[in-house]
């Protein structure tokens, strides 16, 4: 299922139509090159848990964890573990918890990984600085329900 952001905006509003559907221990990958709008994605599904927190790059300290909203969410930037190192992190805690965790650059860490999980791809427009595609692919069962029901809402 694709969706199209003309700008920032939009993708938080697409962010938080899918916040409506989020439970504990779901999991979304964001992928996608720099700049592409994976922070900006994730900003959009704070608002709709109602994190009221500044929601930043976690890039440098690797997790940034939000739990003043209906559900917390565990922001991850695996970027800098390309070289290896996720499994000294314990993400398996994390995606076993309470809340919702959202992985960038999901491929640096791809061993730990769960089964199940809502992929989430941003591809910038390139005659469009603001314009992204974003394609969600869900694999898992929970998360093809997840996508039916986002898709009788738009």
């Amino acid at each position: 299922m694709d969706f199209i952001a003309h700008n920032a905006q939009e993708t938080q509003e697409i962010a938080l139509q899918v916040s409506k559907y989020l439970q504990a221990g779901d999991v979304i990958l964001l992928q996608g090159e720099l700049g592409a709008g994976k922070t900006t994605f994730t900003k959009g599904l704070a608002s709709g848990l109602g994190i009221k927190s500044n929601v930043k790059s976690p890039t440098f300290t690797l997790i940034r964890e939000y739990t003043e909203g209906r559900l917390p969410l565990y922001h991850m930037d695996v970027y800098r573990l390309e070289d290896g190192g996720a499994s000294d992190l314990g993400l398996e805690e994390y995606f076993d918890g309470d809340g919702l965790c959202v992985v960038e650059w999901p491929q640096f860490a791809a061993e730990d990984l769960p089964e199940e999980y809502l992929a989430v791809t941003f591809s910038k427009n390139a005659d469009q600085d603001d314009e992204r595609t974003l394609s969600f692919e869900a694999h898992g069962s929970r998360y093809s329900y997840l996508l039916d029901n986002l898709s009788k809402k738009q």
